[in-house]
């Protein structure tokens, strides 16, 4: 796994070019050029655009609070550190957030930003990955690492990329709600501890999103 420390210890360094960078995200969606999920009609067109550009008002309404309350310094901890993609896991209202929540991030990051200009994106931002390739490796790690029993409740995993170089990982599991929390935060931990930081050649994991077997939120976790 390769540490993420030095990435993010370079933050500062590249503040400016990221602020940029997120401001002008908005004409692919903040997807890098790769456009998410296409609807397959008029009417889900429709209203996608309009979850997606209400998550981003509010995500930009977030942003521009946090300025206000803490100034340029909050740039960069939103930013860069990855404060507005942390956020978008609370903020509210979450109907409106979960609409598109690379939308609300991409308006969160904007926001807080020292300008005005607003520049939503034209497509929806999240964009959700199976990745089944990372459980065999997580398996395989976990039994050499004394963690068996935990990691036999992870399921499956998807990559949930919330523009072009943020994303979170969502595990889904065999846990109910009635599990123990210690159970659930142990296999969190787990997982947390075998990922590493092992993020891609420009992109950041920020949470591990657990999951129950009916995809009810279990609980969230730094990575």
């Amino acid at each position: 796994m390769r540490a993420s420390a030095q990435t993010r210890q370079a933050g500062l360094t590249v503040a400016t070019a990221l602020l940029a960078l997120a401001t002008a995200s908005c004409g692919t969606g903040g997807d890098g050029g790769t456009d998410a999920r296409q609807p397959t009609s008029s009417a889900s067109a429709t209203t996608t655009e309009h979850g997606t550009e209400a998550a981003y008002d509010a995500g930009w309404r977030a942003g521009k609070r946090i300025f206000e309350d803490g100034g340029k310094g909050s740039s960069v901890r939103e930013v860069v550190w990855g404060g507005c993609v942390r956020r978008s896991l609370t903020a509210q209202p979450r109907a409106v957030v979960e609409e598109d929540r690379g939308a609300w991030v991409l308006g969160c990051k904007q926001g807080v930003g020292t300008g005005e200009d607003r520049h939503p994106p034209a497509h929806q931002v999240t964009r959700r990955e199976p990745a089944p390739d990372l459980m065999p490796r997580f398996r395989s790690w976990a039994a050499t690492h004394g963690a068996r029993q935990p990691a036999g409740h992870a399921d499956r995993t998807v990559l949930v990329h919330l523009g072009a170089r943020d994303y979170d990982v969502e595990l889904t599991t065999t846990y109910t709600g009635e599990t123990p929390k210690p159970e659930v935060k142990r296999l969190a931990d787990t997982f947390a501890t075998w990922w590493d930081g092992d993020d891609g050649e420009d992109s950041t994991a920020w949470n591990l999103i657990l999951l129950d077997k009916a995809g009810n939120r279990l609980t969230t976790r730094d990575l």
